[in-house]
């Protein structure tokens, strides 16, 4: 466990290093999440004006169903596209070349077909995962949880590999699942480790929220509602930096994988073990 997180610190001051040298890497989130508010909100309007699904009539579930793909097509498409805009000036920085905000939003602009044929594939495991849960009860919420467990594994490396190479959406997925069984196995430990790490600051500020509401609100309601505010910024600072440290890490991962070699400024013994052996 020691071992592990060491190892996950060491992959996450150095892709925190990159970001530093390119501050622009932190906009691809923010911009993300931007656009995914849209989305919902563009989503939830009809709603809000007193649309309602009758789960009783055939025809408004499937429309039920319709609109939950459509939003879940629409939200994988927004968070592909940053990522892989994310990526891709990563993937730049990592083999000697510059590359700024400009460059990452002109290459995932140049894979929107495959971008687009992704979340469509992506947005399509989702729904039936949901379709399971609902339809199957308790043993239907375990299988979509572990089939949700092998979907992420297998398509760790996906949004590398699309903005690595001009290639389809199923071509990245099956790359993507050859490169983590073929070189390292199936279980990620350092994608964990780093979820891990910044886990923990989210529980921090949580904790410092509720604690701020719990000790404040009483003799100074102005002060709890500023303080909330303060570790609410913090909170979205974190969500911010987590994606970009992750758009980083999977983009070494990428390099070392198809390259055998690890990338300036990365340790090649901790991105070897950043994957755990699968035992044959």
């Amino acid at each position: 466990m020691l071992d592990r997180f060491r190892r996950s610190w060491s992959l996450i001051k150095a892709s925190a290093a990159l970001v530093r040298s390119n501050k622009a890497l932190l906009l691809f989130p923010v911009f993300s999440g931007l656009a995914m508010l849209a989305v919902i909100a563009t989503f939830l309007a009809p709603l809000a004006g007193g649309w309602e699904f009758d789960r009783s009539s055939p025809a408004s579930e499937a429309a039920q169903y319709a609109w939950a793909f459509g939003l879940y097509v629409a939200l994988y498409f927004v968070s592909l596209f940053f990522n892989t805009a994310l990526v891709s000036v990563a993937l730049l920085h990592l083999s000697g070349s510059p590359g700024g905000l400009r460059e990452g939003l002109a290459r995932a602009a140049a894979r929107v077909p495959s971008v687009l044929g992704y979340a469509l594939l992506a947005a399509t495991v989702g729904l039936l995962l949901r379709m399971i849960e609902e339809r199957v009860g308790w043993v239907g919420r375990i299988t979509a949880a572990l089939i949700g467990v092998t979907w992420t594994v297998a398509t760790f490396l996906v949004v590398p590999s699309l903005a690595a190479r001009s290639i389809g959406p199923l071509d990245a997925l099956s790359e993507s699942a050859v490169l983590l069984k073929q070189t390292w196995g199936e279980n990620i430990a350092g994608n964990v480790g780093i979820s891990f790490v910044f886990t923990l600051g989210y529980v921090l500020i949580i904790v410092g929220m509720l604690g701020a509401i719990w000790t404040a609100a009483a003799a100074s309601p102005e002060l709890a509602v500023a303080i909330v505010v303060v570790l609410a910024i913090l909170f979205v600072a974190l969500t911010v930096m987590h994606s970009a440290l992750q758009g980083v890490y999977s983009a070494a991962l990428y390099c070392y994988a198809t390259l055998g070699e690890a990338a300036p400024g990365f340790s090649a013994a901790a991105l070897g073990g950043a994957f755990r052996s699968r035992k044959r």
